[in-house]
Order: C-alpha cells, then sequence, then structure tokens
C-alpha cells in the first residue's frame, strides 16, 4: 500500500518549508491540496516539477473524495495532504481522511512544519505548559455565547491558554462577545505571522476595540487569552 503524508506548509514566509516536505512533494504520486491554485504556486516557488496529479480536496467535496484517494492509496502510490497554509487537519479539512486511512490499515505519516497556532502561542507571551486550540467560535449567536461561558467555567477549573482563531470581519464582533462574558481581560491578536507584517497586540480587550476604531482589521488572527494571568483575579 501506498503512505499518506501530512505535509505542513509556509504560513506566510516561504523559507519556513522544511526539507523533508520539499522531498515528500518531489517523490509522491498525488498531492491532495485545499487550494489547487495555491499549491501550484507553491510548487512553482520551490522548483519542484508537478509530476504528479493535484486533487482538490476542501470542506465541502471531502467525503466524495475519500474513496477515491483511497483506492489510490491501496494501489500502493503516495499521497501527500496539504492545506492553504500550515498544518493540515488543523481546523482544516483531513482528519475524515486519516481516519478512514487508519480504518484501512493504511500508513500515515505527519511531516511537522509552521502552524499558526504554535507561533502564536510561542511568541505570545502566556504560558504554554498548559493550552487548549478551539479553533473558530461558532456561527450562531446563542453557540457561541455558549462555548464562551462554557470557556469560562473550564479555565477557572483547569488554568490553560486558550487559542482561537478568527476573520478580520468578526474579529471586533468576538472582541465584544468576550467583554460581555469574561470582563475588560488581557488577550493577544497575532495576525501576518512570519510575514513582513506580521503583528502581535498585547492589551485589554477594551483597548483593542479603541485600536480597531481607528484602524480596520486585516488578516486572519490567531487570539489567545489565559485566565489565570489575569492581574484583576
Amino acid at each position: 500500500m501506498g503512505i499518506l503524508y501530512i505535509v505542513a506548509t509556509p504560513i506566510g514566509n516561504l523559507q519556513d518549508i522544511t526539507l523533508r516536505a520539499i522531498e515528500i512533494l518531489k517523490k509522491v504520486d498525488y498531492i491532495a491540496s485545499e487550494d489547487t491554485r495555491r499549491t501550484g504556486s507553491l510548487l512553482k516557488s520551490l522548483n519542484v516539477e508537478k509530476k504528479h496529479f493535484l486533487i482538490s480536496y476542501y470542506d465541502q467535496n471531502e467525503l466524495m473524495r475519500i474513496p477515491s484517494i483511497l483506492a489510490v492509496l491501496k494501489e500502493g502510490q503516495d499521497v501527500a495532504l496539504v492545506s492553504d497554509a500550515g498544518t493540515p487537519t488543523i481546523s482544516d479539512p483531513g482528519f475524515k481522511l486519516v481516519r478512514a486511512c487508519a480504518e484501512a490499515g493504511i500508513r500515515v505519516e505527519s511531516i511537522p512544519g509552521a502552524s499558526s497556532v504554535i507561533s502564536a502561542l510561542a511568541s505570545s507571551g502566556l504560558p504554554t505548559d498548559k493550552f487548549v486550540f478551539l479553533g473558530y467560535l461558532p456561527h450562531k449567536p446563542g453557540k457561541r455565547e455558549k462555548m464562551l461561558k462554557d470557556i469560562e467555567a473550564t479555565t477557572q477549573i483547569i488554568k490553560s491558554t486558550v487559542i482561537l482563531f478568527e476573520a478580520p470581519h468578526k474579529i471586533i464582533r468576538t472582541l465584544e462577545e468576550m467583554l460581555a462574558v469574561f470582563g475588560d481581560i488581557q488577550v493577544v491578536l497575532a495576525r501576518e505571522l512570519t510575514k513582513m507584517h506580521e503583528e502581535i497586540l498585547r492589551d485589554t480587550i477594551s483597548n483593542l476595540l479603541y485600536h480597531f476604531e481607528k484602524r480596520n482589521p486585516k488578516g486572519e488572527f490567531v487570539l489567545l487569552f489565559n485566565r489565570g494571568e489575569q492581574t484583576d483575579e
């Protein structure tokens, strides 16, 4: 049987690709890609010849693609799974494919590399010994509020750094909702990580809201906070 490789790709700076990742991308027969155009550009920048086939693999077609990818793997051909950027399966499609491979007895190898979650945590200045990553908050207001209240209750018991993703057009709303649940706590916002305009903001929610009154949010955000680090408790 072939091998499914979970290949991490740069989240911004192309120099963050590993030598092993380049080697794997060169040798596999297929690349399952969340965005084939973006992956094609990455391969071109790395001078990796596209001798293999690119398979479009994203949230909306994931279940449809899994049988064909399994068939290729069972034929003895290797497949690399890549996301738009960073480590595949982390708030990106892929875990269902990995699970299907495990159930079919197909070998899965992770090729580690860039991750916005770990990069933001490492440079946040918040405790790193215990953390929980929750991805994006739910879309529906009621579910968003419930999750925030669940976070509040849980972090009172287990003091850990909480990590969330948020889109630029939703970050103000999220900060306002957090203010209502947690109070005016200190948070860290990281954006454009590894890129030229990388920015890490460390401040209270109210000050960050004031900041965004003067400056429109741009870029995807990694939002971090730790209730055990708050000075008002």
